[in-house]
């Protein structure tokens, strides 16, 4: 079976090209590096320059934008919308309709709850419980 590519023009106008990941077979552009453990679903995309690394998970209906970086474990929820050049750390959870803004961060094994907004440039810090769910707190 072939690579087939999709293709969408941007508000910019630019034709950009994705490709069907192959595990979950989600929307992942051709200039994004999204590791072979991670699963993408199927109603999912991820944008030009975007990193999605190993075993991380991008639920239905989530979007990765450009150059944001979603770490290895993290888990990507229903609907969730990561912005450019945003980091979601390592084992880091972002909730069904939860917004993680453009240059925000997400820390380690943070949690941001459902609905949530991070605004852009801001710092979601984990919590004791957060920590303590990954055995990195007393």
């Amino acid at each position: 079976m072939g690579i087939s590519y999709v293709e969408f023009e941007d508000e910019a106008g630019v034709l950009r090209r994705y490709r069907k990941h192959v595990n979950g077979r989600g929307l992942v552009a051709t200039t994004a590096k999204v590791d072979p453990t991670a699963f993408v679903d199927p109603t999912a995309y991820v944008d030009p320059g975007a990193e999605v690394q190993r075993g991380a998970q991008i639920g239905p209906g989530g979007w990765v934008e450009g150059d944001a970086i979603v770490a290895e474990r993290a888990v990507v929820g229903v609907n969730a919308h990561i912005g450019r050049r945003a980091v979601v750390g390592r084992n880091a959870v972002i909730g069904p309709y939860a917004t993680v803004g453009s240059d925000a961060r997400v820390q380690n094994g943070a949690r941001v709850p459902r609905e949530l907004t991070v605004a852009d440039g801001e710092e979601f810090r984990a919590s004791g419980d957060d920590l303590r769910r990954l055995g990195l707190a007393a």
